[in-house]
């Protein structure tokens, strides 16, 4: 696993052909932390679920198939669990630079209906942070109750998008590069923490840069791929789910709401990589989290926190790859008809 995330290169890896010759400036990021020694062993959480929705729990190692470039592995560990198995936290983030003004009352009603539900008690320890564009506050700690925690919630979203960063390509520039690095910030500080941890991101998400005028110099294209194998391979090895709620639903445009899976071909080189390779919504579906979209803020929260009521940890030993990063499609198979594996979708299998 590589030691950080090389995000202060990000900005100089785009030219971006805009009015404004001005680019953000692009803070330097402390080193991720090692979460154990490097090993090829592949560990996937697998969420078995019906067409029409509900978890899957109880079934046996003889019903999976697990699929590394297409080709049948040997299970090498198997487990069925819940949430009372394993410790298992929930962060909480509610995304400021992103979120329109008019949608943070709606939010704030939704954050404090999920807190709150079950007279406030809440499945997983949980704690709330701010993304805003000073960087990542983190509230108090991890809590199981709600009741607690509503109006601490409530309080850190008063006048949240007061001052909203700039308009046009170079606003999206700024939110794109905030976001960023807010996420590194919330990656490094979840590795640290034990067990699982499911990282409920409300946002739409940041801004999808693609097309002829956002490029990434050719040059630069190889640390950007770092930078995508680094991100896919901590969130594995450090198991952390990232879910992306959206609060705006019907608000937002169909085609602005999916643009997001224009790009969830997996990234296998530096040659074609674009910039919205790297989106909130693209990870997530990438590290096998979910993405949501809806006004009922609280229940899009409580299906992301029933993932880890009903799970299966599954693992691998991959052979050596011949080079360093070389992607490896996923993909796991029930042998029960009418259910359907969500994982990973992906990794970089090391020599």
């Amino acid at each position: 696993m590589r030691a950080h995330f090389c995000l202060s290169l990000l900005f100089p890896l785009l030219c971006i052909a805009a009015a404004s010759g001005q680019q953000p400036a692009s803070p330097a990021l402390e080193p991720l932390p090692q979460t154990h020694p490097p090993s090829r062993t592949i560990q996937l959480n697998v969420v078995v679920s019906t067409q029409s929705g509900p978890l899957v729990a109880g079934l046996q190692q003889k019903d999976f198939t697990v699929l590394d470039n297409n080709v049948p592995q040997t299970i090498t560990s198997f487990r069925s669990l819940n949430g009372s198995q394993e410790p298992i936290e929930v962060l909480l983030l509610l995304d400021s630079v992103n979120t329109p003004y008019e949608a943070v009352a709606r939010e704030r009603i939704g954050v404090d209906k999920f807190l709150r539900a079950n007279n406030g008690r809440l499945a997983y320890p949980t704690q709330l942070a701010i993304s805003t564009d000073k960087g990542v506050r983190l509230e108090r700690g991890f809590s199981l109750d709600g009741n607690a925690l509503a109006p601490v919630a409530d309080h850190a979203m008063t006048g949240l998008r007061m001052d909203p960063l700039s308009t046009g390509v170079y606003g999206a520039m700024q939110r794109f590069q905030t976001s960023i690095n807010a996420f590194h910030q919330v990656m490094a500080y979840a590795a640290t923490l034990p067990g699982r941890k499911l990282l409920l991101w409300i946002s739409p998400g940041w801004p999808l840069f693609s097309g002829p005028e956002i490029q990434i110099n050719g040059a630069k294209q190889n640390s950007f791929f770092s930078l995508i194998v680094s991100i896919s391979t901590l969130l594995r090895q450090a198991d952390i789910t990232v879910y992306n709620v959206n609060p705006l639903g019907a608000a937002e445009p169909l085609e602005q709401t999916f643009r997001y899976e224009e790009f969830l071909k997996g990234v296998a080189s530096p040659k074609g990589i674009r910039v919205a390779n790297l989106g909130l919504q693209v990870i997530a579906i990438h590290n096998g989290g979910l993405v949501l979209s809806s006004r009922d803020i609280s229940g899009l929260l409580a299906r992301c926190v029933a993932d880890a009521g009903a799970y299966y940890s599954v693992s691998f030993e991959p052979p050596p790859a011949e080079r360093p990063d070389v992607y490896h499609p996923l993909n796991v198979t029930i042998a029960q008809p009418g259910l359907t594996a969500r994982t990973s979708t992906g990794y970089y299998a090391q020599p």
